[in-house]
């Protein structure tokens, strides 16, 4: 699928870095970037979601 990505000045050059520090396309990089942020959010929402569980154990264990 294709995409047109607008990008203001200072975040062009942000991304032209990281593609030349890691010798990737731009496409790569943000490819990349997708999905590190992706895997990021779902981990905190994981942790965050074990924290409720053990905190509210006893609750839960009534329930179940």
């Amino acid at each position: 699928m294709a995409m047109t990505l607008r990008l203001d000045d200072d975040q062009q050059e942000a991304l032209d870095r990281i593609a030349t520090a890691e010798g990737i396309t731009s496409a790569e990089a943000v490819r990349r970037a997708i999905l590190e942020y992706d895997a990021k959010r779902r981990s905190v929402r994981d942790a965050l979601i074990a924290r409720i569980v053990e905190e509210d154990r006893p609750l839960l264990d009534r329930l179940g």
